[in-house]
């Protein structure tokens, strides 16, 4: 344990937000720690709703109006400047809600006469092995409870050693329909799911989560499964394991539902599954775990682990050692080790809560122990999902990015019917929010809000994730197979939303910028207009890249044509009288002047049309947008605007900015607060970052922001160190992805890069441009080879400034 990164806490939980989380991508689970031993379950596929859900919303939509047709008089609306009519006709294509992420149990592990071991801390998390160590005192001895979620074994894994005897009551619950059966050596849980699960905000559903009401409808069933080992005496009794003079006690918990049979293979037999068989798949899973060896079993889950984190970051001189979380990195004087922390801390997450076979992470992970969760802990696609995927193709294995890929395929397939449908568009589409369904249907149900209900870029978003899996990582094979048929279609899709102006330019209507407003002429806000820049940037990469991707498969595809003409005619960006990149494609009034969105600014980051080389006006624009949209607000507006002012090689912004996002919060963090960023987020005490409430993609998104403040590798070259701040004197960072499919070890010291190695996994030789603040060089890597970089010798002038607005 000595050359690992750990997280303490002096205490065991006594709330959810002070619990510590675990997860395989499946199964997450929150430890609370200490004698009662309470590890709050979920399952990643267990959501209210049914599989049929999006289509039969989208029949209902079609029934009230919703078509081409309507469409063209929303157009028309817009186009004679009447916003309001525009709004009341938009209405009628408003589905009702996407699904909610639902808490599947609880498991309670009791040992008799326990206590916190007061000489140690209370919870031990070793963030490189993804493992929990606690210490308890029982009458004449210590014990060790050491618990980890298991990807190779799909289970929660409690290995429980004692220095004498001990008794133990083990017992499970659920908050949702359910009962605790025993069943051949094992703990059963059966669990039902709701068919329907209403937002908050939905206040007039009653009731909010609705089961289903004959056998004709989906049956939404789960199960978990708990199987002992154990050299003392085990007895099953109402409902409870019961386990008496133990020395040893290895428990293991598994999970299975039909919607993940349904997840797994949307055409398979999961609609005429047995529940038993269900079952009998958790309990296989936790038995076949139970009979295993200790040690293999955590050996395996360590290589596991490690091998899907494929980076290590050292920012500063301390890393590796137990690192108390409220002493040291909440409470802290060392802003080094906090940006270490965060960024480990948000990989460990993802690799937690991301993993191939699952779904993917949502708005809390996989953790959550609402029956209402915040926004549904759904997929809210307009930037929370995209920000909690933006470090996977940078820092960790393919295996946690397949998730997203295979919830892009599933829009896909929905959003195709919707886009035709609804908008008499080839392709397909998605709105605002998704979930494990692939709903992809506007929000709302009626009297939904313009600003965040109508939105129809976020399929073409969620594909720039996709192409930054390819670009990382150069997989042709991956473009070729799954990555170019769903780019295809959000291509189709833009291609025909698009409409001409008078001049023939290119625009987007109806068109909002997400969950923003502006003042319109009646002196009220309003969301709708006539193409929000977010719309032309995500537009204009997706053709661009299209382009790219046409070229790199050798296709000859008539679509090209079609592109190419498109994209030749699509309507500039445009910058204001303020010099600001303007938001709307007029210069309007600002309902909200210190928005948390940074839409306007997508080409700057994540994309990369907007630089200071190719675009040096547009850059400035967007800079100052930037300035003039204030610090931070939320755990994800912050990770945003880290990773823009890194962009902007702005380090000591991007720092001041990671230091406000990582101080501790001292609110109610159950308590829903504005989404103005009048009350602002920071760190619960498990280091989940809030709204408040928790929402993950805040965590998520630090390592890529820190990332980039590192390391950038768009426009054709590497840049190293890009914007570092001065303090963060010296580190060391290993297994950072760069464009094209290179894998770089990079360390400094003094503001220095002292070390760069680039390493090349794939099958092609590369050559790239690498920048230091001194000069440029290339460096060829034949496949499979690694290559050292040239430093230069002697201090020189940067080639681009680290600070300022513009690189001109």
């Amino acid at each position: 344990m000595t050359d690992t990164l750990r997280l303490s806490w002096d205490a065991p939980a006594t709330l959810w937000e002070e619990a510590t989380p675990l997860g395989n991508g499946r199964i997450g689970a929150m430890a609370f720690g200490g004698p009662s031993g309470r590890y709050q379950l979920n399952d990643s596929t267990l959501w209210s709703g049914t599989p049929d859900g999006p289509a039969r919303a989208l029949e209902n939509v079609r029934s009230r109006g919703a078509a081409p047709a309507r469409l063209t008089e929303v157009r028309a609306a817009l186009g004679s400047g009447d916003v309001r009519l525009a709004e009341e006709l938009l209405m009628a294509f408003e589905g009702p809600y996407s699904q909610e992420f639902l808490p599947l149990a609880d498991l309670h592990l009791r040992v008799e006469g326990a206590e916190t071991d007061p000489d140690t801390p209370a919870r031990v998390l070793d963030l490189d092995d993804a493992a929990l160590t606690e210490t308890l005192r029982i009458p004449g001895g210590r014990i060790t409870r050491r618990s980890w979620v298991s990807a190779p074994a799909q289970a929660l894994i409690l290995d429980l050693v004692a220095d004498v005897e001990f008794d133990a009551t083990i017992e499970l619950s659920t908050p949702l329909r359910g009962r605790v059966v025993d069943s051949s050596g094992a703990l059963i849980l059966d669990v039902q799911a709701p068919v329907d699960g209403a937002p908050l905000h939905e206040e007039s559903v009653d009731p909010p989560l609705r089961y289903a009401e004959d056998d004709t409808e989906f049956d939404a069933y789960a199960a978990a499964a708990v199987v002992v080992n154990s050299d003392g005496e085990v007895r099953h009794s109402d409902g409870r394991i019961v386990v008496r003079k133990a020395r040893r006690l290895l428990i293991a918990l598994s999970t299975s539902s039909r919607a993940g049979s349904w997840w797994a293979d949307a055409d398979g037999d999961w609609r005429t599954a047995s529940r038993e068989a269900i079952r009998d798949r958790a309990r296989e899973r936790a038995d076949a775990a139970a009979q295993r060896d200790t040690h293999d079993l955590l050996a395996e889950h360590v290589a596991d682990r490690r091998r899907v984190t494929r980076a290590r970051f050292a920012i500063g001189s301390r890393r590796e050692g137990t690192w108390s979380v409220d002493r040291d990195v909440l409470h802290g004087s060392d802003p080094l080790l906090r940006a270490t922390v965060a960024a480990e801390y948000g990989m460990y997450l993802l690799a937690s809560s991301s993993r191939a076979g699952s779904p993917a992470a949502n708005l809390q992970g996989i953790w959550n122990d609402q029956l209402q969760p915040a926004w549904s802990s759904n997929y809210t696609i307009n930037i929370n999902t995209e920000m909690n995927y933006w470090a996977a193709p940078l820092l960790l294995d393919p295996d946690a990015l397949e998730p997203l890929l295979a919830l892009v395929e599933r829009l896909a397939s929905t959003g195709t019917a919707t886009a035709r449908e609804l908008y008499g568009t080839r392709g397909w589409v998605a709105h605002h929010n998704s979930d494990v369904w692939g709903w992809s249907l506007p929000v709302g149900d009626g009297h939904g809000a313009a600003s965040w209900a109508i939105w129809m870029m976020g399929g073409v978003w969620l594909t720039h994730n996709l192409w930054d899996a390819y670009e990382f990582g150069g997989d042709r094979d991956l473009l070729r197979e799954r990555i170019w048929p769903v780019m295809r279609g959000a291509v189709e899709f833009c291609l025909d939303w698009l409409v001409a102006d008078a001049d023939g330019a290119l625009l987007t209507s109806p068109s909002t910028a997400p969950e923003n407003s502006y003042v319109a002429a009646d002196g009220r806000p309003t969301a709708l207009g006539l193409t929000a820049t977010s719309d032309l940037s995500l537009i204009g990469a997706l053709f661009e890249r299209a382009l790219i991707a046409i070229a790199d498969l050798g296709l000859d595809d008539a679509l090209e044509a079609e592109v190419r003409e498109a994209l030749a005619a699509l309507t500039p960006l445009r910058i204001g009288s303020d010099g600001r990149l303007l938001e709307w494609s007029a210069e309007v009034e600002e309902h909200e002047p210190l928005h948390r969105h940074l839409s306007p600014v997508v080409g700057l980051y994540p994309l990369d049309t907007v630089t200071p080389e190719r675009t040096p006006e547009l850059f400035d624009g967007a800079v100052r947008l930037i300035d003039a949209r204030g610090p931070g607000a939320m755990g994800w507006s912050w990770a945003w605007k880290i990773a823009l002012r890194a962009r902007a090689r702005q380090g000591e912004v991007a720092a001041s900015l990671l230091e406000e996002a990582l101080t501790p919060f001292d609110g109610d963090a159950t308590r829903h607060g504005p989404v103005d960023g009048s009350e602002w987020g920071g760190l619960l005490p498990n280091l989940f970052s809030t709204h408040p409430p928790f929402q993950i993609d805040g965590n998520l998104g630090f390592p890529a922001a820190i990332a980039e403040m590192l390391v950038q590798s768009h426009g054709g070259l590497v840049h190293l160190l890009p914007a570092l701040p001065d303090s963060w004197v010296r580190g060391d960072v290993q297994g950072i992805a760069v464009r094209p499919g290179l894998v770089l070890d990079l360390s400094w010291s003094d503001g220095r890069v002292t070390g760069a190695t680039l390493h090349n996994p794939g099958s092609e030789r590369r050559t790239v441009i690498v920048r230091t603040a001194d000069r440029e060089t290339s460096v060829d890597v034949a496949a499979g080879a690694t290559a050292d970089v040239a430093l230069p010798s002697t201090a020189g002038s940067a080639a681009l400034p680290q600070e300022g607005r513009s690189a001109r």
